[in-house]
């Protein structure tokens, strides 16, 4: 049984990678109910929908878990403390939408699987061709999540402006682009604690990823020598053989 679950989650076989893609629609839908149910009140229906998916996250990490051949270290991997997060707050009815909506932090997953990017990098060409662009973006959205999430989960229950996923999004993307409309603020110590945080952290992190989204830090321009292909952007001379390298900036004809 181990030896049959250590491929589906470890080999390569086509059969492997199609449960490690379902594991990834799985975690698409986690998000997306969690962000959906932000806007309704609890019902007996969202609690065995939450029950549900806690009893599947926490099959999943006990198959991991029983799968790590060292298991202390993966208790110092940030999506481990998401997923068991995730984990309490789907199955504990006490948590309530609040404490609930930091299962947001699955998504954190969606960049920590190596090997499902690497099959990626193999099955679709435009992923190839603009990797740096599409990882940039899932940064960005998976930030905007974290961001929003914490904000939700710690505003929710105390600040009336904060009624749902919506209100605390709005919230984050106004503080992240310096906007700042007023409308809606945090409440209390920990509240403007919270928005000190985001816009001396955030608002930083928010515009290099923005700069790497619409800016990436490679261009394609074939080194005429050695066949290089990728380049930073000011670069004259190729990394790899020295040759002149003629890269066109903008404005160029």
């Amino acid at each position: 049984m181990i030896a049959k679950l250590r491929k589906l989650y470890e080999g390569h076989s086509t059969e492997a990678h199609r449960f490690r893609y379902l594991l990834l629609t799985f975690d698409i839908v986690t998000v997306l109910f969690v962000i959906a149910t932000s806007f309704f009140q609890r019902s007996l229906a969202i609690e065995i929908a939450d029950a549900v998916f806690g009893l599947l996250i926490l099959a999943d990490f006990l198959v991991r878990l029983a799968l790590e051949r060292q298991k202390q270290r993966m208790f110092l991997r940030l999506s481990t403390w998401a997923d068991i997060v995730a984990i309490g707050s789907f199955l504990a009815p006490v948590a309530g939408e609040g404490l609930g909506f930091l299962r947001i932090l699955r998504t954190l997953r969606l960049l920590h699987t190596y090997q499902l990017l690497h099959r990626m990098r193999t099955d679709f060409r435009y992923f190839r061709e603009n990797e740096a662009i599409i990882l940039a973006s899932l940064n960005l959205t998976v930030f905007l999540f974290i961001m929003t999430g914490l904000i939700y989960a710690t505003q929710a229950r105390s600040n009336p402006q904060i009624t749902n996923y919506a209100d605390a999004l709005y919230f984050t993307v106004t503080t992240l682009t310096t906007t700042g409309f007023g409308d809606i603020t945090l409440d209390g110590t920990w509240g403007r604690m919270l928005a000190v945080a985001v816009m001396i952290f955030g608002v930083t992190l928010f515009l290099r990823l923005l700069q790497v989204l619409f800016r990436p830090p490679k261009v394609k321009q074939e080194c005429e020598k050695c066949g290089l292909l990728l380049h930073d952007v000011d670069a004259v001379h190729c990394k790899h053989c020295g040759t002149t390298i003629h890269i066109p900036t903008e404005g160029s004809v």
